[in-house]
């Protein structure tokens, strides 16, 4: 199995600023649309008004979103990829079984930004767009999944599967490491000795169980094959993000 730490939402440079946590669960805003494809405004989600405090006024409910991932109360999940960050998921064998965990840049009224967990999808299938039916890609547009209303790349693709977001604010979905600068991580064990894409990098394992994360980058794939504590560690966190 594979876990994915999948970044998503609001930032200082998408959005302006951190997402909110609103009534004590995390509310990752989606980021700007910046392609002209969207049809899904703020407004539409019921987060014009989250929209607007967190860019500090620079956006409304009026302004259209990259929506995506996309959750349904049924519990069925979508996440759309594509350029380098699709190459990546492709070149580590991203597939069936596998699990994003999204994390985002967090604040709470009164508190330092800091970056969650928020959501979670396990993977049943992989959708390439480019080579899926017109009759598919059309079944995602009417869901005004973005990468189905308009290519963004060659390699376009859809993950479908189980999953579900707006965690509860709960210390264990935290990523940052309390008084540290965002990018500093509390880590489980085994990440340290499974390793984790784009941090290969020595000085980025500080030792104690904290990680310097990577400040770009949107894919981050720990390949953790067959270890059990790993896959307890990922339906623990499936667990508290679904509580």
């Amino acid at each position: 199995m594979k876990i994915i730490f999948s970044r998503k939402g609001f930032d200082s440079a998408s959005g302006g600023g951190p997402s909110p946590i609103v009534k004590g669960r995390a509310l990752s805003l989606p980021i700007p649309d910046t392609m002209g494809i969207s049809r899904t405004t703020y407004g539409n989600l019921g987060l014009g008004g989250h929209a607007r405090r967190a860019s500090r006024g620079k956006l409304s409910g009026r302004h259209r979103c990259h929506n995506d991932p996309m959750f349904w109360d049924d519990g069925q999940a979508l996440l759309g990829q594509c350029s380098a960050a699709q190459t990546h998921l492709a070149n580590h064998g991203v597939g069936q079984g596998d699990v994003f965990l999204f994390f985002g840049l967090f604040r709470e009224d009164g508190g330092a930004p800091h970056h969650r967990i928020f959501g979670y999808l396990q993977v049943e299938r992989v959708v390439h767009l480019a080579e899926c039916s017109e009759a598919e890609r059309s079944k995602f547009a009417t869901l005004d999944h973005p990468h189905a209303l308009g290519m963004h790349a060659s390699n376009d693709a859809i993950y479908c599967g189980h999953g579900s977001a707006d965690a509860p604010a709960d210390d264990a979905l935290q990523l940052t490491v309390e008084g540290e600068n965002p990018s500093v991580w509390r880590i489980p064990a085994w990440l340290e000795e499974t390793g984790l894409s784009y941090h290969a990098r020595e000085d980025r394992w500080l030792g104690d169980g904290r990680l310097q994360s990577v400040a770009r980058g949107q894919e981050f794939v720990a390949d953790t094959g067959e270890r059990e504590d790993a896959r307890r560690w990922a339906k623990d966190m499936i667990a508290l993000i679904e509580s």
